[in-house]
């Protein structure tokens, strides 16, 4: 594993010379620079979902914050944590104890994720998970200085579960990756179908990273069940949908439903494979001119592809991280925290975006369904947005929140 520094300050000396002066009398920053870090998964199977993709929404955002901090230059650091938890600790008890990071982000895959948190909230440091799903951390594993900024498994169910089974689709059988996040996402949308008279004709759990579904799909056919919902995502359900093509599957009257599905997949498995699906996200490149224009320059920097919303939800929280250091006159995590959390957020990401005791970001989320290959006008032209989820909808309500850091 490899880590790559990359530093960023602003080009113009008068920026320079404004921001030292504007300096709060008691402005504190530990070491030589801001320094962020961003901890994802650089060749595994998210990394298509975040990965470099991640890293340069981040840099984006320290350029288009375009100064330094009360003098201060932000660096940033990047580094793989191949989807192990002890490689996600180690690193960031690393960079945290010798390398002076005050924040680290992304952190897609909820085993790497809650790994990180435990370290970050040992050490009192921020970190802003944008690619993981669990919700405990915003449960029982949240921290008074980690946020959850993207999306999770109860805005999932919030948004893909219930049109689904308000469609009139009441039996379900789930392929699920046999992992934290696979576990939280079947049970949050079987909690839904359940509650709205449906049924659960089983499930089945597959290893992380399996290239050969076919058994779990049969199975999944020999149910019966109207939808066979794919509790996993990235590389294993890119394989489902693939495989499933291949066994007719959809053809023979059942209908794929993938819970967490990325503009990532549909690219790789094609519109032929994947039209019709219904999903939730949080961001799509599309959507109106600000997310176009940020997309359009991401693509410049990304050979073409445009980000999903693990990459704007990078960009939207490392942004609003530096304003936030800034305006606290610290890098202090508790300090910055609270300034973030007192500080709306409306940019290109999020709509409506506030942050919680329990460290949700809220904000709107988007129900969308994959477009027929004959009404795509172009090679990332995937989604009809079907309607807008309020972001006081999309994610579970604070009363039913169990961390402790929330008051009754």
């Amino acid at each position: 594993m490899t880590t790559k520094a990359t530093t960023l300050t602003a080009l113009c000396a008068a920026l320079l010379a404004g921001a030292v002066l504007a300096t709060p009398a008691r402005a504190q920053y530990a070491g030589d620079s801001v320094k962020i870090g961003v901890l994802t998964d650089m060749s595994g199977a998210y990394s298509d979902l975040a990965g470099q993709g991640s890293v340069e929404a981040a840099k984006m955002a320290i350029e288009d914050f375009g100064k330094p901090i009360n003098g201060k230059p932000v660096t940033l650091l990047s580094a793989d944590h191949q989807n192990k938890a002890d490689i996600a600790s180690s690193t960031a008890r690393r960079w945290y104890d010798t390398e002076d990071v005050d924040a680290i982000f992304d952190i897609n895959g909820s085993v790497a994720a809650l790994a990180v948190r435990q370290v970050a909230n040992e050490k009192g440091k921020v970190d802003i998970n944008s690619g993981a799903a669990s919700m405990a951390l915003t449960n029982k594993s949240c921290s008074p200085t980690g946020l959850h900024w993207t999306y999770d498994v109860y805005s999932l169910a919030a948004g893909t579960g219930n049109a689904l089974v308000n469609e009139g689709f009441k039996t379900w059988y789930f392929i699920t990756a046999d992992y934290t996040f696979g576990h939280d996402l079947e049970n949050q949308v079987a909690k839904i179908v359940k509650q709205k008279g449906g049924t659960v004709k089983g499930s089945v759990a597959h290893p992380f990273g399996s290239s050969d579904v076919s058994s779990y799909l049969l199975q999944a056919q020999a149910s019966g069940a109207k939808i066979i919902a794919m509790a996993n995502a990235g590389a294993d359900t890119i394989n489902t949908i693939k495989q499933a093509r291949e066994f007719g599957i959809t053809q023979g009257g059942q209908t794929l439903a993938a819970l967490l599905l990325f503009l990532t997949d549909i690219k790789s498995v094609g519109l032929e494979a994947s039209q019709g699906m219904v999903l939730t996200t949080g961001f799509y490149w599309d959507y109106d001119d600000k997310t176009r224009a940020f997309s359009k320059r991401f693509a410049e920097r990304m050979g073409g592809k445009m980000p999903t919303m693990v990459h704007a939800g990078v960009y939207s929280s490392v942004l609003h991280y530096l304003k936030a250091a800034e305006a606290a006159g610290t890098d202090e995590g508790a300090k910055v925290i609270a300034k973030m959390r007192a500080t709306p957020i409306d940019d290109m990401f999020a709509r409506n975006g506030k942050i919680r005791q329990d460290g949700r970001m809220v904000h709107d989320m988007f129900l969308a369904k994959v477009k027929a290959p004959k009404d795509s006008k172009g090679p990332w032209d995937f989604y009809e947005i079907v309607r807008t989820i309020p972001g006081d909808e999309a994610f579970q309500p604070l009363s039913e929140s169990t961390c402790p850091l929330v008051k009754s």
